[in-house]
């Protein structure tokens, strides 16, 4: 997370938010050497205290979490490049904005028989946004097909202790120099540019 408290205030709501909209991160946990990671598709549990994901059996993170594990998913959101000359002020310098919210806490297996579930839960809540599509259902599989997909996967719980935020949206700026910011931002490169241009001109309320 950015050191900058300035941006570090975002209500933890709207973070949460953008987990739930997301459904999609970074799973890292540490390892000789460096890093294990993998991007994984989770869902949030309605509290925030935890999220389920899966993994497929051979992933290294399997190993590593047979006995519960420390571990951190990281979520992005929009980002993008930001000149300084955007900002109409000489004394400006590059940076990047972007919004990032990152869930720490326990990776712990959960047992075998909990697949089909949580996959049903996760198809379901993933084919529910694609409305006024039939949501597709794991019972248009052949058993044996599914069976055996299923015995390749491990299901897993990442139990939540801490929820960071960063939303660095140039809240350090005058108001006029961020907005005069935010109405260039599409003519340069990122992600998801117009979302970040939005949030740019009207960041979201601080924490309370």
């Amino acid at each position: 997370m950015h050191p900058n408290p300035i941006f570090r205030r975002t209500a933890e709501a709207r973070s949460l938010e953008l987990l739930r909209a997301r459904s999609f991160g970074t799973l890292a946990v540490s390892a000789e050497g460096a890093p294990l990671l993998s991007h994984v598709p989770f869902l949030l549990s309605e509290d925030a205290s935890y999220a389920d994901l899966h993994l497929v059996r051979s992933n290294p993170i399997c190993r590593a979490a047979r006995e519960g594990v420390p571990a951190r998913l990281a979520v992005s959101g929009p980002d993008g490049y930001v000149s300084p000359d955007w900002y109409g002020d000489p004394g400006q310098v590059p940076t990047w904005n972007y919004v990032a919210v990152h869930l720490t806490g326990r990776l712990e297996p959960l047992p075998q028989d909990q697949i089909d579930p949580l996959l049903a839960e996760q198809s379901a809540a993933f084919e529910g946004r694609l409305a006024p599509k039939t949501p597709w259902t794991m019972d248009k599989m052949d058993p044996e097909v599914r069976a055996k997909l299923q015995r390749m996967i491990l299901p897993f719980r990442l139990h939540v202790d801490e929820i960071d935020s960063t939303w660095k949206l140039s809240q350090n700026k005058t108001d006029q120099m961020r907005r005069a910011a935010a109405n260039a931002l599409e003519s340069g490169f990122g992600q998801e540019l117009g979302a970040l241009a939005t949030l740019m001109q009207d960041p979201p309320p601080d924490e309370a």
